[in-house]
């Protein structure tokens, strides 16, 4: 199962990223969704730990958390304690969740299409969003680039040790499916200064955006924009990170 162990060292591993910058841009593309002074009724798919989830419950949104990973889930119940926010925390499949009312928002961030590696999947998750929304509604959402994938980390071997922790990760690159398989080992210092071991199989496909925009006009979405990393105009070749959003017809 992938975010099992791990999920008690994600936050220690991911904690350069700039969480504040990344949910205000988020939030900037879902602007467009306010209907009335109510506040935004938001879904994020793929929430993981949450460091997104109760950013957005703090900018006032009425979010739900949605996730397949228990362990992922039981970090953000307590971060949301933490930031003393509201969310709820849902355990689904992003295909498959259901929401009481429709959404004015769905998100889906940190590789969370990447990781439906096939077209049956990641159209099973835009059928399901589109469903999820009310007409006029957005999806939002971001994906590791082919360049990303298959340039800089494909076959490629990376390791590290930071604060108690080191990793082995080993990738093998699929170029002809565009499916990158990335082989993760984990060294935990307990407190008696022995390392616990684990492994976990993550497998991210690089869609295309050629295909990603056929995919979405096909699921009832329409006035596709992509957008280059973290920016509001066309994305560069050489960028790592690219996000869509889409209107719901």
């Amino acid at each position: 199962m992938i975010y099992g162990e791990f999920a008690d060292v994600y936050d220690q591993l991911m904690n350069d990223y700039d969480y504040d910058a990344w949910s205000e841009y988020y939030l900037h593309l879902i602007d467009p969704a306010k209907s009335d002074d109510r506040p935004l009724r938001v879904a994020e798919c793929a929430c993981g730990t949450g460091n997104l989830t109760v950013r957005f419950a703090k900018h006032d949104c009425s979010i739900t958390g949605i996730d397949a990973s228990a362990a992922m889930l039981r970090v953000a119940e307590q971060k949301a304690r933490q930031f003393g926010v509201r969310a709820a925390l849902v355990c689904a499949d992003m295909r498959q969740f259901r929401l009481a009312k429709p959404a004015d928002a769905v998100l889906a961030t940190c590789d969370g299409v990447n990781y439906l590696t096939d077209e049956k999947d990641v159209r099973a998750f835009f059928i399901n969003a589109r469903r999820a929304l009310r007409q006029g509604g957005l999806l939002c959402f971001d994906l590791s680039t082919r360049y990303k994938l298959e340039e800089m980390i494909g076959n490629r071997f990376l390791g590290e040790e930071r604060d108690g922790i080191a990793y082995l990760w080993g990738n093998h690159l699929d170029r002809l499916r565009h499916i990158i398989t990335m082989d993760i080992t984990c060294f935990v210092r307990e407190q008696d200064g022995r390392y616990r071991r684990f492994r976990e199989i993550h497998r991210q496909r690089a869609h295309s955006t050629k295909e990603i925009a056929e995919w979405l006009h096909a699921c009832g979405f329409s006035e596709i924009e992509v957008f280059g990393e973290m920016r509001t105009n066309p994305p560069e070749p050489e960028d790592s990170r690219i996000h869509v959003r889409a209107v719901a017809v």
